[in-house]
């Protein structure tokens, strides 16, 4: 896994319970991917430019400890897969090395018009070049 975003949990993010709102992990998870996207050379901007554009359509995420006001998460991330046309995360929250919740989330790339296409040659070369671990197919 490869930590790329840290938070600090905001009083807003917590629910009566006193702990994170399960929902804003999924912000977290976000967060986190625009922040992997940006480090390899592919901010959203980036991708716009370059005429293709990345959707969401599969989030999983199991919750292992909840975290609390004002505790420092460190999120991390890799990318597990890359296929024809989409592009799978693996994805862990946690504080202080212990996870609090881990899963994955799957985005699938998409032209101008919105229709898949393939995840550009430049796009995986630049992530083989960045992780320590490349993903599966490439």
């Amino acid at each position: 896994m490869h930590e790329v975003f840290e938070n600090t949990v905001r009083f807003e993010e917590t629910d009566a319970q006193g702990i994170v709102f399960y929902g804003n992990y999924v912000t977290f998870q976000d967060e986190t991917v625009t922040a992997y996207l940006s480090a390899v050379g592919y901010p959203y901007e980036e991708l716009e430019a370059a005429d293709w554009d990345v959707h969401v359509v599969h989030v999983d995420l199991d919750y292992r400890k909840p975290a609390e006001f004002a505790d420092t998460l460190q999120n991390a991330i890799r990318v597990d897969a890359i296929t024809e046309s989409s592009i799978e995360f693996d994805y862990e929250c946690r504080r202080d090395g212990e996870v609090l919740a881990e899963g994955s989330v799957v985005h699938v790339a998409v032209d101008e018009s919105g229709a898949p296409t393939r995840v550009p040659e430049a796009f995986r070369d630049a992530v083989v070049a960045f992780q320590e671990d490349p993903p599966d197919p490439v």
